[in-house]
């Protein structure tokens, strides 16, 4: 059974932010990004979870 998770509007943007630096910096030290593509473009398609200010 898969697990559903759900990220606040901050967690999923920290995440997209540091995979997107991981991808720059493998593209300059000329590795392969496939992985990180893989899991950025899961991460843009994930959904967030609102959350009420107190």
């Amino acid at each position: 059974m898969k697990k559903k998770y759900y990220f606040t509007y901050d967690e999923w943007r920290f995440i997209v932010y540091a995979l997107n630096n991981l991808q720059s910096s493998l593209i300059a030290e000329g590795r392969y990004t496939d992985t990180v593509d893989e899991t950025l473009c899961k991460f843009m398609s994930a959904k967030t979870k609102r959350i009420k200010a107190a």
